[in-house]
Protein backbone atom coordinates (compact mmCIF):
# COMPACT_ATOMS: atom_id res chain seq x y z
CA UNK A 1 0.00 0.00 0.00
CA UNK A 2 0.87 3.68 -0.51
CA UNK A 3 1.84 5.32 2.67
CA UNK A 4 3.95 5.80 5.76
CA UNK A 5 6.75 7.86 4.70
CA UNK A 6 10.61 7.13 3.75
CA UNK A 7 11.23 6.14 7.35
CA UNK A 8 10.97 2.23 9.26
CA UNK A 9 9.16 4.01 12.32
CA UNK A 10 6.28 5.93 10.14
CA UNK A 11 6.02 3.10 8.22
CA UNK A 12 5.70 0.26 10.90
CA UNK A 13 3.21 2.40 12.75
CA UNK A 14 0.79 2.92 9.45
CA UNK A 15 0.81 -0.97 8.71
CA UNK A 16 -0.35 -1.41 12.61
CA UNK A 17 -2.80 1.28 12.33
CA UNK A 18 -4.18 -0.63 8.83
CA UNK A 19 -4.06 -4.09 10.18
CA UNK A 20 -6.32 -3.09 12.99
CA UNK A 21 -8.76 -1.26 10.25
CA UNK A 22 -8.89 -4.24 8.14
CA UNK A 23 -8.68 -6.49 11.24
CA UNK A 24 -11.95 -8.64 9.80
CA UNK A 25 -9.91 -9.43 6.70
CA UNK A 26 -7.03 -10.47 8.03
CA UNK A 27 -8.80 -12.52 10.54
CA UNK A 28 -10.75 -14.30 7.76
CA UNK A 29 -7.78 -14.74 6.13
CA UNK A 30 -5.80 -16.72 8.79
CA UNK A 31 -8.95 -18.66 9.36
CA UNK A 32 -8.05 -20.54 6.11
CA UNK A 33 -4.35 -20.97 7.10
CA UNK A 34 -3.26 -17.66 4.88
CA UNK A 35 -0.12 -15.83 5.53
CA UNK A 36 -0.94 -11.71 6.18
CA UNK A 37 1.67 -9.83 4.74
CA UNK A 38 1.06 -5.79 4.87
CA UNK A 39 3.78 -3.55 3.00
CA UNK A 40 3.77 0.22 3.75
CA UNK A 41 5.71 1.36 0.79
CA UNK A 42 5.95 4.93 1.01
CA UNK A 43 5.06 6.65 -2.28
CA UNK A 44 2.63 5.43 -4.58
CA UNK A 45 5.70 4.90 -7.32
CA UNK A 46 7.35 2.88 -4.51
CA UNK A 47 3.86 1.03 -3.86
CA UNK A 48 3.03 0.30 -7.70
CA UNK A 49 6.91 -1.01 -8.51
CA UNK A 50 6.32 -3.43 -5.03
CA UNK A 51 3.53 -4.95 -6.32
CA UNK A 52 4.49 -5.60 -9.91
CA UNK A 53 7.32 -7.76 -8.03
CA UNK A 54 4.95 -9.82 -5.70
CA UNK A 55 3.07 -10.43 -8.99
CA UNK A 56 5.94 -11.40 -10.69
CA UNK A 57 7.28 -13.56 -7.61
CA UNK A 58 4.47 -15.91 -7.84
CA UNK A 59 5.11 -16.04 -3.67
CA UNK A 60 1.11 -15.28 -2.90
CA UNK A 61 -1.95 -16.62 -3.20
CA UNK A 62 -3.05 -12.99 -3.70
CA UNK A 63 -1.55 -10.07 -4.01
CA UNK A 64 -3.65 -6.38 -3.50
CA UNK A 65 -2.26 -2.19 -4.36
CA UNK A 66 -3.98 -0.05 -2.08
CA UNK A 67 -3.16 3.96 -3.20
CA UNK A 68 -5.07 7.21 -3.49
CA UNK A 69 -6.49 8.10 -6.34
CA UNK A 70 -5.41 11.59 -6.31
CA UNK A 71 -8.35 12.89 -7.94
CA UNK A 72 -12.33 11.67 -8.86
CA UNK A 73 -12.60 7.94 -10.40
CA UNK A 74 -15.19 7.48 -13.48
CA UNK A 75 -14.41 3.67 -14.33
CA UNK A 76 -12.35 0.70 -12.33
CA UNK A 77 -9.48 1.60 -10.22
CA UNK A 78 -7.23 -0.32 -12.94
CA UNK A 79 -8.31 1.84 -15.62
CA UNK A 80 -8.06 4.93 -13.62
CA UNK A 81 -4.44 4.27 -12.43
CA UNK A 82 -3.47 3.84 -16.06
CA UNK A 83 -4.87 6.75 -17.58
CA UNK A 84 -3.69 8.72 -14.43
CA UNK A 85 -0.39 7.06 -13.63
CA UNK A 86 0.34 5.71 -17.74
CA UNK A 87 0.39 2.11 -15.14
CA UNK A 88 -0.20 -0.65 -17.10
CA UNK A 89 -1.95 -3.06 -14.40
CA UNK A 90 -3.90 -5.38 -17.28
CA UNK A 91 -7.24 -6.96 -17.08
CA UNK A 92 -6.71 -10.05 -14.99
CA UNK A 93 -5.47 -7.88 -12.13
CA UNK A 94 -8.91 -6.30 -11.83
CA UNK A 95 -10.23 -6.99 -8.69
CA UNK A 96 -6.21 -6.98 -7.06
CA UNK A 97 -6.25 -3.10 -7.25
CA UNK A 98 -8.08 -0.71 -5.11
CA UNK A 99 -7.82 2.85 -4.35
CA UNK A 100 -8.66 4.63 -0.72
CA UNK A 101 -10.57 7.22 -2.08
CA UNK A 102 -8.79 10.53 -2.74
CA UNK A 103 -6.76 10.62 -0.24
CA UNK A 104 -6.67 8.16 2.75
CA UNK A 105 -7.82 11.20 5.39
CA UNK A 106 -10.99 10.59 3.74
CA UNK A 107 -11.40 7.53 5.28
CA UNK A 108 -10.94 9.31 8.92
CA UNK A 109 -12.87 12.24 8.22
CA UNK A 110 -15.62 9.06 7.58
CA UNK A 111 -16.28 8.57 11.07
CA UNK A 112 -17.37 11.42 12.95
CA UNK A 113 -17.96 9.79 15.85
CA UNK A 114 -15.08 8.54 16.71
CA UNK A 115 -12.26 11.65 16.46
CA UNK A 116 -13.86 13.01 19.52
CA UNK A 117 -12.81 10.25 21.41
CA UNK A 118 -9.13 11.15 20.27
CA UNK A 119 -9.23 14.58 19.87
CA UNK A 120 -11.43 15.60 22.32
CA UNK A 121 -11.39 19.41 24.11
CA UNK A 122 -11.66 21.66 21.30
CA UNK A 123 -12.46 19.66 18.40
CA UNK A 124 -15.43 20.74 16.09
CA UNK A 125 -17.17 18.02 14.51
CA UNK A 126 -19.36 20.14 12.44
CA UNK A 127 -16.51 21.23 10.47
CA UNK A 128 -16.05 17.55 9.12
CA UNK A 129 -18.37 16.88 5.59
CA UNK A 130 -22.04 15.86 5.87
CA UNK A 131 -22.05 14.13 2.50
CA UNK A 132 -22.94 10.41 2.22
CA UNK A 133 -20.63 10.11 -0.81
CA UNK A 134 -17.39 11.00 0.86
CA UNK A 135 -15.39 9.78 -2.81
CA UNK A 136 -16.87 13.58 -4.56
CA UNK A 137 -15.61 15.46 -2.17
CA UNK A 138 -11.86 16.78 -2.96
CA UNK A 139 -8.49 15.90 -1.16
CA UNK A 140 -8.28 19.72 -0.59
CA UNK A 141 -11.64 19.75 0.91
CA UNK A 142 -10.83 16.70 3.15
CA UNK A 143 -7.82 17.99 4.78
CA UNK A 144 -9.15 21.49 5.34
CA UNK A 145 -12.21 20.14 7.08
CA UNK A 146 -9.90 17.72 9.66
CA UNK A 147 -8.27 21.13 9.92
CA UNK A 148 -10.94 23.10 10.82
CA UNK A 149 -12.39 20.01 12.97
CA UNK A 150 -8.88 19.29 14.90
CA UNK A 151 -6.71 22.71 14.88
CA UNK A 152 -7.72 23.96 18.30
CA UNK A 153 -7.14 20.90 20.23
CA UNK A 154 -4.71 19.83 22.60
CA UNK A 155 -2.80 17.49 19.81
CA UNK A 156 -2.89 19.95 17.13
CA UNK A 157 -4.32 19.95 13.78
CA UNK A 158 -4.75 16.30 12.31
CA UNK A 159 -1.75 15.34 9.91
CA UNK A 160 -1.55 12.10 8.28
CA UNK A 161 1.78 11.53 9.52
CA UNK A 162 1.58 12.05 13.37
CA UNK A 163 -2.00 10.51 13.62
CA UNK A 164 -2.84 8.13 11.10
CA UNK A 165 -1.77 5.14 12.25
CA UNK A 166 -3.33 6.56 15.69
CA UNK A 167 -6.87 6.98 13.87
CA UNK A 168 -7.00 4.02 11.98
CA UNK A 169 -6.92 1.61 15.23
CA UNK A 170 -10.40 3.58 16.08
CA UNK A 171 -12.14 4.64 13.21
CA UNK A 172 -15.09 2.25 12.80
CA UNK A 173 -14.55 0.53 9.19
CA UNK A 174 -18.58 -0.10 8.89
CA UNK A 175 -19.01 3.68 8.78
CA UNK A 176 -16.40 4.12 6.27
CA UNK A 177 -17.84 1.95 3.79
CA UNK A 178 -21.38 3.53 3.71
CA UNK A 179 -19.62 6.29 3.01
CA UNK A 180 -16.82 5.45 1.03
CA UNK A 181 -17.65 2.88 -2.22
CA UNK A 182 -14.26 2.02 -2.97
CA UNK A 183 -13.56 1.26 1.10
CA UNK A 184 -16.48 -1.19 0.79
CA UNK A 185 -15.12 -2.68 -2.62
CA UNK A 186 -11.84 -3.47 -1.05
CA UNK A 187 -13.42 -5.16 1.84
CA UNK A 188 -16.38 -7.02 -0.60
CA UNK A 189 -13.84 -8.27 -3.16
CA UNK A 190 -11.20 -9.53 -0.34
CA UNK A 191 -13.95 -10.90 1.87
CA UNK A 192 -15.63 -12.65 -1.19
CA UNK A 193 -11.85 -14.00 -2.60
CA UNK A 194 -10.67 -15.07 0.93
CA UNK A 195 -13.94 -17.03 1.58
CA UNK A 196 -13.63 -18.73 -1.64
CA UNK A 197 -10.45 -19.50 -0.95
CA UNK A 198 -9.25 -18.30 -4.10
CA UNK A 199 -6.51 -15.37 -5.48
Amino acid sequence: MEGGGTGRVAKSALRLGMDAFLAELKEAARSKSWKWKLVCCGGRQQAFRAYCNALSSNDYSLIVLLVDSEGPVTGQPHLHLNERDGWNLGNEVENGVHLMTQTMETWIAADADALPNCYRQGFVPNALPKSDDLEAVAETGIRKALFNATAKTKKGECRKTRHASSLLKIIDPRVVRKRCSFCERLFWLLGLAIAENRP
